[in-house]
Parts: structure tokens; C-alpha cells; sequence
């Protein structure tokens, strides 16, 4: 439901428009040094506003530390984090209230909590949360030391150049998608199980809770379909395991096998476009005709490469200390 992880455990709680949004992190190892400077890198990188096609929402997102941390390191304890929210715009969701959103939770959230859930700029479905999420990313990159975890974006609205991506949304006044890669590297031979706990599965897991993703594909992907076994496999060249090629994206038999880790994922168009759309009225019964109103992104994939690292890393902590290749106390 709201938590993952075996050892690195996470629980996210809060909501879009709620006084906060949170993280608890339990099992992170005492000893790691930790302060409000080591977020704002990552912090910034997901904020909106302070780039061309995101929406102008803009909040401090400045950690609030309750628990965990004493004389700046990890204590052992649980850490829980707090975002609070101060500039909320609630009213934009009242007006709208009677259409549940196309492409977004309002429906299926209305059926599910029987008109109890907070509708309110997503509530708990709201991508939002994902600072929590860059939070725990932040925490993990730490705990994984000399291990780079690096996403990029690769195409907007189907364009390499994500300039004229990102103009196709602002020209058609509507939203577009994109693709976002991530590399890992310096990574062990040996993490992760076969079936239920491969990596793919585990990454996979924790990318498909970041709103708005509706796709991914390790190594080379969906094109492996069109090729000859011969031609697809990785032939082993040494003794660490290094491959010639790395057409099984560092992953062989759900475990990872030495070489870099690749995967890319696929974000959805931002579902509240400015455009005007058809959808049931709930107080009329009858399906009509409405525009989005709020304030929102226009490609969602800009802000997700920060958030798709934080994912990932925090799976590959929580399989590093399973393996016990991170210490329980960090030494100084």
C-alpha cells in the first residue's frame, strides 16, 4: 500500500493539499551524516516553476527532520520527514468538483473511499508526494557511496529535441509525454532473487508508484523482440563478468551481473491539459463537456528524472543491505 522495502523501509503519507507530506524511513543504517544542505540539490531539480513547461506551483520544500537524526547522523531509529504545503490553491478543485478528471485517480478514488477521499489537487494520488520520494533518494545515494545513479531525458512529445518537444505542448496548448532514461554504475555482481525479487521486478515495483508512468524496458528493451538469440545475447568477456554488448540492460536471470544497469520508462501526457474535454457530470448524470482548471505541468517528464533515481536507489540500498554489502553502523 504506502510502504516498500525488506530492511530500507519506506512509508509515504500526506497529500497534495494537506498541511504536509511525508516519509518514514526505517532501517537506514546509524551513523550517516545528514543535514538540510545534502537535499536541496535534488529538492531543486523537482520543483516547478523554475523551468519552462513546469507548473508555477511553487513551494519552499525545505526538510522538516522529526525523528532519526541527533548531532547531524542517522541514530538507527526510524527517520520521518515533513514537506509541508503553503501554496495551495484548493478552490481550483471545488469549481470542478462535479467532473472526476480523465486520466486521473478522481474516479476510481470516489468509488473505491466512498466520497471520503481528498480530491483536492489529487489528495493522496498526487504527484506531490514525489518530493518525499526525492527525499528518500537523497538518503539512499548516500548510503550507495560509490554507485552512480544518473537519469536523463531522452525524448518530449516524441522529439529528441527537447525544445521542440516541449513548444508542440505550448503550440497546441496541451500536454505532452516523454521518455526518461536512468544508468547505474559501479554496481556489485549479485543483487537481487529470482522471480518475485529480481531487480526488474523490485525497480519496476517502485518506478510504477511514481504518478504518471505507463511504461519501462531494461537494456535494449521492446526491440529484443526483433532479434535473433545470437545476435541479442551478451557475450561474457572476463572473469568479473563484463559483457561485449549489454543488450540485458546489467540484469541477467533478475540478478545484476556486473555490467551498467539501464532501463527506461515511458510518462504519460499530464492528464489535466487546459483542453476542453468530455466526462461524466456526477451531479447530472450525463457526460459533458469541461476545461481543467488549476495549475499543472506541461510535461510531467521534466521533472522525473530526479524522482526516477531516488526510486531506484532506494531499491538498490534496500537490496545492498539484504546482502550485507552496506554496513548497519557507517563507519567514520
Amino acid at each position: 500500500m504506502n510502504s516498500f522495502g525488506r530492511i530500507f523501509k519506506v512509508s509515504i503519507f500526506g497529500e497534495s493539499h494537506g498541511e504536509s507530506a511525508g516519509i518514514t524511513i526505517d532501517g537506514c543504517p546509524a551513523g550517516l551524516p545528514l543535514s538540510v544542505d545534502d537535499f536541496l540539490t535534488d529538492i531543486e531539480r523537482r520543483k516547478g516553476g523554475t523551468q519552462k513547461g513546469t507548473t508555477p506551483r511553487q513551494e519552499t520544500d525545505l526538510p522538516i527532520f522529526k525523528s532519526g537524526l541527533f548531532n547531524g547522523f542517522t541514530t538507527g531509529a526510524p527517520i520521518t520527514i515533513l514537506f509541508e504545503n503553503n501554496n495551495t490553491r484548493s478552490g481550483d478543485y471545488q469549481k470542478q468538483r462535479d467532473f472526476p478528471r480523465p486520466g486521473h485517480a478522481d474516479f476510481v478514488a470516489h468509488q473505491k473511499y466512498g466520497g471520503f477521499e481528498d480530491y483536492r489537487g489529487g489528495g493522496h494520488f498526487s504527484g506531490r508526494l514525489t518530493v518525499c520520494l526525492v527525499a528518500v533518494g537523497v538518503i539512499a545515494k548516500k548510503l550507495l557511496s560509490n554507485i552512480e545513479v544518473k537519469s536523463t531525458i531522452l525524448s518530449i512529445g516524441g522529439e529528441a529535441d527537447l525544445e521542440k518537444g516541449l513548444q508542440k505542448a505550448i503550440d497546441q496548448k496541451d500536454s505532452v509525454g516523454g521518455i526518461v532514461e536512468c544508468r547505474v554504475n559501479g554496481l556489485p555482481l549479485g543483487l537481487g532473487e529470482h522471480f518475485f525479487d529480481s531487480v526488474e521486478s523490485l525497480i519496476s515495483h517502485a518506478v510504477f508508484a511514481i504518478p504518471a508512468i505507463k511504461g519501462i524496458e531494461f537494456g535494449i528493451g521492446f526491440a529484443a523482440a526483433n532479434m535473433f538469440g545470437v545476435d541479442h545475447n551478451d557475450a561474457i568477456l572476463d572473469a568479473s563478468g563484463i559483457t561485449a554488448t549489454n543488450h540485458a540492460g546489467g540484469i541477467v536471470g533478475g540478478i545484476t551481473n556486473g555490467n551498467e544497469l539501464v532501463f527506461r520508462i515511458a510518462v504519460k501526457p499530464t492528464s489535466s491539459t487546459p483542453k476542453t474535454q468530455s466526462s461524466l457530470n456526477w451531479t447530472t448524470g450525463t457526460v459533458e463537456s469541461f476545461s481543467v482548471k488549476g495549475r499543472h505541468d506541461l510535461c510531467i517528464a521534466l521533472r522525473v528524472p530526479v524522482v526516477l533515481e531516488a526510486v531506484t536507489a532506494m531499491v538498490l540500498a534496500d537490496l545492498m543491505l539484504i546482502d550485507q554489502k552496506i554496513p548497519r553502523v557507517i563507519a567514520q
